[in-house]
C-alpha cells in the first residue's frame, strides 16, 4: 500500500467510525429523554427533547432514516405524553408539534445534503482520474534504480495540486523531474500537465539534460501568462556511479550514503524557476553531477516538505530525519517520512507535499 493510499485507509476508518456513532446517536438521544422524563416526572418538561432523535438522524443516512426515526419519536412522544396525562393540556400537543417540525426540517437537510454528497463524489472522482492522467504510477525499478514516491495535495477533497513528478527511461540513462508549480488550483494543474508532457516527449529525444530543459521551458513559456513559474529539478542516472543534475530554483535534492552521511546536492550557482529565463539577463542553469554509486539514495521533494512548520513555527529538518530512509523497502521508507512529516505539522498539511525517492542498488 502506498503512502497515500495508507493516509486514504485511515482517513475511511475514521470516518465509518464516525458515522457509526451518528447512527446510533438519535435512539440513544430518545432512550436518555425517555429514561429522564419517566424518572423526574411530567413536572420537568422534558418531552420535547424527544425531538432531538430526528434532529440528530438528519446528520448521518438518508431522508428516509430521518422520517423513520422522526415517527418512531412521534410515537414515544405520544406514549408518554398519555402516560404523564400531558394532552389533557396544550403541552402533550406542544411537544408533538415539535417532533413534527423538526422531522420536517431534519427531512428536508438530509435531502439537500445528499445532493451535495453526490456533487462532491463526482468531482472527488474526475479529479483523481485526472490526478492518475497527470501523475502516472513511477516504475519501481528502472536501470539499477529502486525508486518509490509519496504525494499529498493540500486540496484535501480533490486530492490533486500543483506538484508534479515523472521518472522516463531513456537511451541516456533515467531521467527524472520534480517540480512545483506557483500557485494553486485548476491553473496550477494545467501548468504542471504542460511541464509533464513536455518533459515526456524531451527526455526520450534530446541528448542531454540541458536540451530537455529547454524544450520544458518553451513549452511553458506558450502556456504562462504574467509571471507564473515553475521550479523544478532535472535528473540523469545513467551506468557511471554519478548522476547529473540541472536545477530550476528548486530545492535541492538530499543525497544520503550508506554509511549515514546526508548532503544537500545544491546546484553551484542558484538559477531562475521555468518561465522565467525570458527575462533580461537571465542564464539557463547549468548541469552538475554528484557521485551516485551502489548504496547510495537521493530524495527529490517539493517545498511543501522542507517548509512544513510545527506549531513554533520551525521547518521540517529533513536532513536530520534521513535515518528514517533505512528500510529496505523504498515505499516503506518514504511512508515513514511522510508520516513524520505529519506529525511535525501536527496536522493535515498546508501545502501539496511530493517525495520521490531513488536508490542505487547495491552490487552482489
Amino acid at each position: 500500500m502506498t503512502p497515500s493510499e495508507n493516509t486514504l485507509a485511515v482517513e475511511n476508518g475514521e470516518q465509518r467510525t464516525g458515522s457509526r456513532v451518528l447512527a446510533v446517536l438519535p435512539y440513544a438521544v430518545m432512550a436518555v429523554v425517555s429514561a429522564v422524563d419517566l424518572t423526574a416526572g411530567p413536572g420537568v418538561g422534558f418531552l420535547p427533547l424527544v425531538s432531538l432523535g430526528p434532529a440528530f438522524a438528519g446528520l448521518v443516512g438518508g431522508w428516509r432514516r430521518t422520517a423513520v426515526v422522526g415517527l418512531a419519536a412521534a410515537v414515544l412522544c405520544v406514549g408518554l405524553g398519555v402516560y404523564n396525562g400531558l394532552f389533557e393540556s396544550r403541552r402533550g400537543l406542544t411537544a408533538l408539534l415539535s417532533v413534527a417540525g423538526v422531522t420536517a426540517a431534519g427531512v428536508v437537510a438530509a435531502v439537500m445534503r445528499q445532493r451535495r454528497e453526490a456533487e462532491l463524489a463526482s468531482v472527488r472522482s474526475i479529479a483523481e482520474v485526472a490526478q492518475r492522467v497527470l501523475l502516472r504510477p513511477v516504475p519501481r525499478g528502472a536501470g539499477p534504480l529502486r525508486i518509490a514516491v509519496s504525494y499529498t495535495s493540500a486540496v484535501a477533497e480533490a486530492r490533486i495540486g500543483g506538484d508534479l513528478y515523472e521518472v522516463v527511461t531513456s537511451p541516456a540513462g533515467v531521467r527524472i523531474i520534480v517540480g512545483d508549480v506557483q500557485g494553486k488550483g485548476l491553473e496550477a494543474v494545467e501548468s504542471a500537465a504542460v511541464v509533464l508532457g513536455a518533459f515526456r516527449e524531451a527526455a526520450h529525444d534530446e541528448p542531454d539534460l540541458p536540451a530537455v530543459g529547454e524544450r520544458v521551458e518553451r513549452a511553458l513559456n506558450r502556456h504562462l501568462a504574467g509571471e507564473r513559474f515553475v521550479t523544478a529539478v532535472l535528473a540523469e542516472i545513467g551506468d557511471g556511479p554519478r548522476a547529473t543534475l540541472l536545477n530550476f530554483g528548486h530545492p535541492a535534492p538530499l543525497v544520503v550514503r550508506p554509511a549515514g552521511t546526508v548532503a544537500f546536492a545544491a546546484p553551484p550557482d542558484r538559477a531562475l524557476p521555468l518561465g522565467l529565463l525570458t527575462l533580461q539577463g537571465a542564464g539557463a542553469p547549468v548541469p552538475y553531477t554528484v557521485p551516485f554509486a551502489p548504496g547510495d539514495q537521493m530524495l527529490f521533494y517539493t517545498d511543501g516538505v522542507s517548509e512544513a512548520r510545527d506549531a513554533a513555527g520551525r521547518f521540517y529538518p529533513l536532513d536530520e530525519r534521513a535515518a528514517l530512509l533505512k528500510d529496505p523497502d523504498p515505499e516503506a521508507a518514504l511512508r515513514a517520512v511522510r508520516e513524520d512529516l505529519v506529525e511535525h505539522a501536527e496536522g493535515p498539511l498546508h501545502d501539496d507535499a511530493a517525495m520521490l525517492l531513488v536508490r542505487h542498488r547495491e552490487e552482489p
